[in-house]
């Protein structure tokens, strides 16, 4: 996803610009640019590349004035270049634009504006904004009515800010899909398409709704609605750690963020954990999530639906075995992208629950809107606080896990591990599909998870070892049963993710129907084994892919040396039940990704053609 920024106050835009680039380098790009209205032209600086060739370029000029607009660009219309590089202007450059997400009516529009005589430079969609807006204020002389006219022909995605060289007080921001935050300084004002870029000068925030539109100047900001209409709302106060978006001395955020799962887990669990004895007891006897028990009546659910994308969809995959052995539910796990296209089948007593850590997924988003419309509940979990779907769902639960700033999601996958156990438990216990007693005791266990992490972390050399034995593999495949088989899912898409090594999950007893045909001497097997009932099944796997040629690797808390027969290697972590080894199991694999990543030379936090938040499809 791309990066907006946007500044109007008193101080030199151009440092606080570049800044605040630099808190969203995270999210993915490949040319960086600025427009800087200096009180008599736009200033429009860009290069293909790092922030730091952008840096490079204007090290020995001064660009004098106090607002502009800074972009970050992830390729989408044309290549990546100096010249398709944002921001984009019009043909006298007295107008700039930054863009994020796609207009997909901009051959159509292009072709209309050609026919007025308009040139382009570039190969963007976005240099169309610039243009129809151009159109537009050529006839009134009213940048905020042509920007509002120049909406209302756009279709697609879009989070815009807007520079107008006869209008130097002020700047345009816009939102459709794509997210836009408007950030309230003193004397000054900020956008943004996140809250990194904004931790170091506020915290006090507007998340822009659907299609509003926002006229940011230095002592104020005035929000509208497509239809024109002013309007006042409450800012909402941003309570994160300024330092969770820097590394504190880690080499990596991912790296970083593998490490922060216990307390992301923990402080995910604990608001939701009802002690014996009131907040000091020291055993959890209930789960509450304050009000949806007024929502939901879990005895009278008809089936749970899960939709996301990617990692959050991974997550779905483990709730459904949860679900199943907990609550007794009949669960469907769909891909976002693809339930939106189909004709599904919705009742009203269904439970419909979404997944998205940045609460901005395209596709979860359309799917969420889809079922909306038939009248079924709406859970969405969630790790974006004022997101689209934690406003437009019926009941949110927020993953608290602080600013996740590596693209590979780790900590938000855990911390949605935890909200869907915890969901599955009280369905289990209002259903009575599980005793009081076996309730408690999951509960207990469940708690004890953020320590075992952090004993798998301490042995993290283990891990860092095999890796520097496997990274050149020109093949890994990931087995398992049961909870196992869904937990392979997430730990061979982080090493896809960061590594770019071939790598896929397989259920384990689908090896001989297929995907046995892969295997070969080049290859790494990783069995995760955490369920004792089935140890029989996954040794004979291994030795499967063992007479193939295949190195083979174990994830299990087996401690009696059960597969030292047949696995080249083990990772050992804590003994714990097999419904929640999924919390423990996804570790080692993650790290094992990020340190195959970092010894074939990648940068884990950037990982190519990836964007933290997909707002497109």
């Amino acid at each position: 996803m791309c990066g907006i920024v946007g500044y109007v106050g008193n101080e030199l835009a151009t440092p606080i610009l570049i800044d605040s680039l630099k808190k969203l380098e995270y999210r993915g790009y490949d040319s960086a640019g600025i427009a800087v209205l200096d009180g008599e032209n736009i200033i429009v600086r860009k290069s293909k590349g790092a922030l730091k060739v952008l840096q490079e370029r204007i090290a020995n000029e001064t660009i004098k004035g106090s607002i502009g607009i800074g972009h970050t660009r992830w390729a989408t219309h044309g290549e990546p270049s100096d010249l398709n590089a944002h921001p984009q202007t019009n043909v006298s450059g007295t107008i700039a634009v930054v863009h994020n997400g796609i207009i997909e009516n901009h051959s159509q529009l292009k072709q209309w504006l050609q026919s007025q005589g308009t040139v382009f430079k570039s190969q963007t969609d976005t240099e169309v904004v610039a243009h129809l807006i151009n159109f537009f204020y050529s006839q009134t002389g009213d940048i905020f009515s042509a920007v509002m006219d120049a909406l209302a022909k756009l279709e697609g995605s879009y989070a815009l800010g807007v520079l107008c060289k006869n209008f130097p007080d002020r700047i345009i921001a816009a939102r459709n899909e794509s997210p836009l935050v408007v950030g309230l300084g003193k004397g000054e004002n900020f956008i943004a398409s996140d809250v990194p870029a904004l931790l170091s000068h506020t915290r006090e925030v507007y998340f822009l709704e659907q299609k509003e539109i926002a006229v940011v100047y230095s002592d104020h900001v005035d929000l509208f609605s497509t239809e024109g209409e002013r309007h006042i709302r409450e800012p909402y106060h941003v309570e994160w750690d300024a330092s969770s978006a820097e590394k504190e001395g880690y080499a990596h955020f991912m790296l970083k963020e593998i490490h922060e799962q216990p307390k992301a887990i923990l402080d995910t669990m604990r608001p939701r954990l009802i002690k014996e004895g009131g907040a000091q007891g020291e055993n959890p006897i209930d789960i509450k999530f304050e009000e949806l028990e007024k929502q939901i009546d879990w005895k009278n659910v008809g089936r749970i639906v899960i939709t996301a994308c990617g990692t959050a969809s991974y997550a779905g995959q483990v709730a459904k075995y949860a679900f199943e052995k907990f609550a007794r539910l009949s669960i469907e796990v769909d891909i976002a992208s693809e339930y939106r296209y189909r004709n599904p089948i919705m009742n009203a007593n269904d439970i419909f629950i979404v997944i998205s850590q940045s609460g901005e997924t395209a596709d979860t988003l359309a799917a969420l809107r889809l079922v909306k419309k038939a009248g079924a509940k709406i859970i969405a979990i969630t790790n974006c606080v004022g997101s689209s779907v934690s406003r437009e769902a019926d009941y949110v639960i927020y993953t608290w896990a602080g600013a996740e700033i590596s693209v590979a999601s780790t900590k938000a996958y855990t911390a949605q591990l935890v909200c869907l156990y915890m969901l599955a438990l009280k369905a289990g216990a209002e259903r009575k599909t599980i005793s009081q007693s076996e309730y408690e005791n999951a509960l207990l266990e469940f708690e004890s998870v953020p320590q075992k992490i952090e004993d798998i972390l301490k042995n993290e050399s283990v891990v860092q070892k095999l890796a520097s034995q496997n990274f050149n593999k020109a093949s890994v495949f990931y087995i398992g049963r049961r909870f196992d088989s869904a937990s392979c899912l997430e730990a061979a898409l982080k090493l896809k993710e960061v590594s770019y090594m071939h790598s896929e999950a397989f259920a384990a007893g689908e090896l001989k129907h297929g995907p046995i045909a892969l295997i070969d001497k080049d290859s790494l097997v990783v069995a995760i084994a955490s369920d004792v009932e089935l140890y029989d099944k996954i040794h004979s796997n291994i030795e499967q892919v063992k007479s193939r040629g295949a190195q083979t690797l174990v994830i299990t808390q087996d401690d009696s040396g059960y597969f030292s027969d047949t696995a080249d290697d083990i990772i050992a972590i804590p003994k714990i039940s097999a419904a929640f080894a999924p919390l423990l199991t996804v570790i080692p694999a993650q790290l094992f990704a990020y340190y195959c990543a970092v010894l074939r030379g990648n940068d884990p936090d950037k990982p190519r053609n990836l964007a933290k938040s997909v707002t497109v499809e």
